[in-house]
């Protein structure tokens, strides 16, 4: 009866698995972010005129207010205005480019002379791996597999075998 037992659990334990698999993998394929690639150089321009807009207090249509990124990405802006921007820390003159090294995952806030709100927002996320698309599938299939066990157990106890008549 023993082995009786831990055979159950052991397939509900691989259906479990294969549950969490199923699960993970398809909202992993449809609800894909730029999350699951690897750090990438990423060129933000400024077109010429944007300070002008600015000035009159038109938005930018070409440049978002908020961006994601891969923590190691590159965040290059490109100055094609005739005016000189910043970016947080970064000083870009008119007809020059410079770069962000985004290599920590968080959310920035930095002052910025290229966008009517006078802030970006920069969110940096940890890449999604084969090993954190692993980790989600264990941490699902395990519990679900020792669950569907026990609940098999409840719903469909094993009897024990009958004596052989004496």
């Amino acid at each position: 009866m023993h082995r009786m037992v831990v055979r159950r659990f052991l397939v509900c334990l691989a259906l479990g698995i294969v549950i969490a698999v199923g699960i993970n993998e398809f909202t992993f394929f449809y609800l894909k972010s730029d999350a699951g690639r690897g750090p990438q150089r990423i060129e933000l321009v400024i077109p010429e005129g944007t300070a002008a807009r600015i000035e009159k207090g038109e938005p930018n249509p070409t440049i978002p207010e908020n961006m994601v990124f891969v923590a190691g990405d590159t965040l290059v802006i490109k100055n094609l205005d005739i005016v000189n921007h910043q970016l947080g820390p970064l000083f870009i003159p008119s007809g020059t480019s410079a770069s962000l090294s985004l290599s920590e995952a968080n959310s920035y806030a930095y002052s910025c002379s290229f966008q009517q709100s006078k802030v970006f927002g920069l969110n940096v996320q940890e890449p999604v791996t084969s090993a954190t698309r692993l980790y989600g599938i264990l941490f699902a299939g395990i519990p679900l597999g020792l669950m569907l066990g026990i609940y098999s157990l409840v719903a469909l106890p094993i009897k024990p075998a009958e004596k052989a008549a004496k």
